[in-house]
């Protein structure tokens, strides 16, 4: 069953202990689509300026993306500067952002497109979101992830879209700012009562905590001894959540804990290189090597 995913492509610059990289591909749709392709088809929604490589534009389709759907615009892309510091891999402090051709963004999705089941609509303003989500047919699985600049400037936005939505995809520090509640089981049930039947808490290098109505758990993220660049570890998670999900027929317990376990190991590879260094080599037999270890870590 192939996958749809709305989001940002950009051009990174980053800095952390390990160095410094300019010009990265990165965007929320980007990161998505290089651990989502591993199960897969996906069609990527999004759009990008004059100055954009083409040689990150090669470098997707030749990983199997389809970008019928992605714009090209006169303007600039969009970029994204940050830094981490040594000690604080969770924390990305920002230091520049040029939003280019996002400002004027009206999304397209190609008519061939429109029936595919499985939607993901990644970090990006609500607004375009929920416009993508009108120009689709009936999904059988629609993920949303937010951030906190759309939390705190489009909250109304954000929320009518939370009911329209099956899963919700948010990081521990948007959880508790989306609900007031510090305690992360109360902030999922609050999430809940937004709208979304599932909801997915990434904790970072703590894990992650899933919750629905039915039964909820937790797992440990996978032991990473250097984190060298962890932009894009959010997004890479959620594309391989949403990747696993699309391909199976039941949403029961069991299927999401595996599509859990596959997100926060593709997610453990991200962190280990800049960009999509480490993703954009990665297999589906080295995931599943990975998560083998991560189980012997879990047992008792």
């Amino acid at each position: 069953m192939e996958l749809i995913v709305l989001g940002t492509i950009a051009l990174d610059n980053v800095k952390t202990a390990s160095g410094a990289r300019r010009d990265l591909l990165g965007g929320s749709a980007a990161h998505f689509a290089m651990s989502a392709r591993l199960f897969t088809k996906v069609h990527l929604v999004g759009i990008v300026g004059r100055d954009f490589p083409q040689k990150h534009i090669r470098f997707l389709w030749q990983k199997g993306v389809d970008l019928t759907s992605v714009v090209t615009h006169h303007g600039k892309s969009f970029r994204w500067e940050g830094e981490y510091k040594e000690g604080d891999y969770n924390n990305a402090i920002t230091l520049a952002t040029e939003l280019g051709v996002l400002l004027d963004y009206a999304p397209r999705v190609a008519a061939h497109q429109r029936d595919i089941p499985n939607l993901f609509l990644a970090n990006i303003d609500p607004d375009v979101q929920m416009r993508v989500l009108g120009l689709m047919g009936r999904p059988r699985l629609v993920g949303l992830d937010s951030m906190n600049l759309w939390i705190n400037h489009k909250r109304a936005s954000l929320l009518r879209l939370m009911k329209r939505v099956h899963l919700f995809v948010a990081n521990d520090t948007e959880a508790r700012s989306l609900t007031g509640e510090h305690n992360l089981i109360k902030a999922a049930k609050r999430l809940r009562r937004f709208g979304p039947e599932l909801i997915v808490v990434k904790k970072g290098e703590h894990g992650v905590l899933f919750y629905c109505d039915r039964f909820m758990f937790s797992f440990p993220a996978y032991p990473v001894e250097r984190v060298v660049d962890p932009t894009g570890a959010g997004d890479t998670f959620a594309g391989g959540l949403m990747g696993y999900l699309s391909r199976v027929k039941r949403l029961n317990e069991k299927e999401l804990k595996q599509a859990t376990l596959y997100a926060s190991t593709a997610a453990s590879f991200n962190v280990e290189g800049f960009g999509m260094n480490k993703t954009a080599t990665l297999t589906l037999a080295r995931v599943r090597a990975r998560m083998k270890q991560l189980l012997k870590f879990m047992k008792p």
